[in-house]
């Protein structure tokens, strides 16, 4: 960062654009591609917010459904999605006049495959999913999920937040539409970090299938300042401003380290340390009326391990004044986030202890 800001940024000036800069969003996007999502260079880009990015992408496809079908007028979601996904699926439903079909599951667990099934049918335009749950850790089955979606004649968009970096993902080879993710957790890529958006290849440069916000920067030649929009080839077709670049210093940086570890050496530290932790959990007294609300079944937990107590709430304000960071996730989940490329077994042995202290103290 600092030799960013005294030569890139500091010296360079707008040299940098030209020298590297304006390729970095397709550039960081292969990079992330390759390290945590499976997905072979030109289908994955760097730029926005999550929930921009999650907004562009959904009506990008809803979009192309309807004019391919217009009775595909039904967007699938399930009931314990990310509230982002949910306002923007509303959102999107209320701009295309669509109906929303909400999954109801199991807050200790996630969407399954069959579940998916007996929702999806021929008005299914687009299938919004979370890979990982954000509050059990649910690792659903993405690749059957997808071939289900297929099947019906739907498309399926997944949000990559809590797996990206943190379990192995084979976008390719699953076939997967399209995914969004925020790059602020597993990827260690800092707070308001830019998001990365997936669109397989062969979704590109189809004349329906457009994303609305149409900026200078997913302009086909935009030095060239033209009336009207001429979307760019390919996938910075999704861009829509000027890239974050300071933003992306950091994420670059985090998805070397990354792809020098290797996806699989981190998902074997990530399964260690959720087990060693539900291990130390088990062995506390009963009395303390703690339970795990993650999956056991490795092939069914993402990255991080929530547990449940009615006192968390207060618990968790303790905890941080202590130096001990979990998350609260209402009503009564402590979700801790176990991110292998920098937490060792002794912080989590630690973090636990005060966790129990606190608990004792409810």
């Amino acid at each position: 960062m600092a030799q960013f800001v005294r030569h890139d940024w500091g010296s360079r000036l707008i040299r940098s654009w030209d020298e590297a800069w304006m390729r970095w969003p397709e550039e960081t996007g292969d990079l992330l591609g390759a390290a945590a999502l499976g997905a072979a260079a030109g289908q994955t880009v760097v730029a926005d917010s999550t929930t921009v990015l999650l907004y562009k992408v959904l009506r990008a496809l809803v979009d192309h459904q309807l004019a391919v079908d217009p009775g595909r007028t039904e967007l699938v979601l399930d009931t314990d999605n990310f509230p982002t996904d949910r306002y923007v699926a509303q959102g999107v439903a209320a701009e295309r006049g669509l109906v929303l079909r909400w999954i109801d599951v199991d807050t200790a667990a996630g969407v399954t495959a069959d579940q998916v099934a007996e929702t999806v049918g021929p008005r299914t335009g687009v299938v919004l999913l979370s890979h990982v749950a954000y509050r059990s850790g649910w690792l659903a089955d993405a690749e059957a999920i997808t071939g289900v979606v297929h099947e019906a004649g739907g498309m399926v968009l997944w949000d990559t937040c809590h797996s990206a970096g943190s379990v192995p993902i084979h976008a390719d080879n699953w076939a997967w539409d399209a995914a969004v993710g925020c790059n602020y957790k597993y990827l260690n890529a800092g707070p308001g970090a830019p998001a990365h958006a997936y669109l397989a290849s062969r979704h590109h440069d189809i004349p329906t299938l457009r994303q609305p916000i149409q900026g200078w920067m997913g302009r086909r030649d935009p030095f060239l300042m033209e009336a009207g929009y001429v979307p760019a080839q390919g996938i910075r077709a999704l861009v829509s401003g000027t890239p974050p670049v300071a933003g992306m210093v950091p994420l670059r940086l985090a998805l070397q380290m990354l792809q020098e570890a290797g996806i699989d050496a981190v998902r074997a530290k990530s399964l260690a340390l959720t087990d060693f932790a539900a291990r130390v959990v088990a062995a506390w007294p009963e009395g303390l009326g703690i339970t795990v609300a993650s999956p056991a079944d490795h092939d069914r937990r993402g990255g991080h391990l929530t547990l449940r107590h009615s006192g968390f709430e207060q618990v968790n304000a303790r905890l941080w004044a202590r130096g001990v960071i979990p998350d609260f996730r209402a009503p009564d989940g402590l979700r801790l986030g176990l991110a292998p490329l920098s937490t060792t077994f002794v912080e989590v042995w630690d973090g636990l202890v005060a966790v129990r202290e606190e608990l004792e103290r409810v």
